[in-house]
């Protein structure tokens, strides 16, 4: 018990430090109905899923993945259902960075879209991983 009491400050650190060590792993598994690029692309690949990019319509012209249908968020909650009608359909949404693609993924699930996810790092990381896009 001496040997806590007297060194209890290195305890703390240490402690912190395996804290942040393990930090990175905790984020990113709390990120919920988030995909990797590669993992969009095999959702894509193996589920038939439907790419849903967020962004504003200029945005969308200047780059976007191949086959994704443009819903701008303000548009997103009333032209969603038209767009995709088999709910069922894994959804993966995108936009320039994720943030827009997080408020649009909280209305799919409103709207009963349950296999949605976003596109983690959004069409950023999609370049990144130099996966194919397209311009219109």
């Amino acid at each position: 018990m001496k040997f806590f009491i007297d060194n209890w400050m290195l305890i703390a650190i240490a402690l912190a430090s395996g804290g942040m060590l393990l930090w990175p792993l905790v984020s990113s598994g709390m990120a919920a109905g988030s995909l990797s690029a590669n993992g969009a692309v095999q959702l894509i690949n193996r589920e038939k899923a439907v790419v849903i990019d967020v962004c504003e319509a200029e945005e969308f012209a200047a780059g976007h993945v191949v086959g994704a249908k443009n819903l701008p968020l303000g548009q997103f909650e009333e032209k969603l259902p038209g767009t995709v009608k088999n709910k069922a359909l894994p959804l993966i949404l995108v936009c320039a960075s994720g943030a827009r693609a997080n408020r649009a993924l909280a209305m799919a699930k409103k709207l009963g879209y349950e296999q949605a996810q976003t596109l983690s790092g959004g069409l950023k990381s999609w370049k990144e991983a130099n996966l194919p896009i397209e311009k219109a």
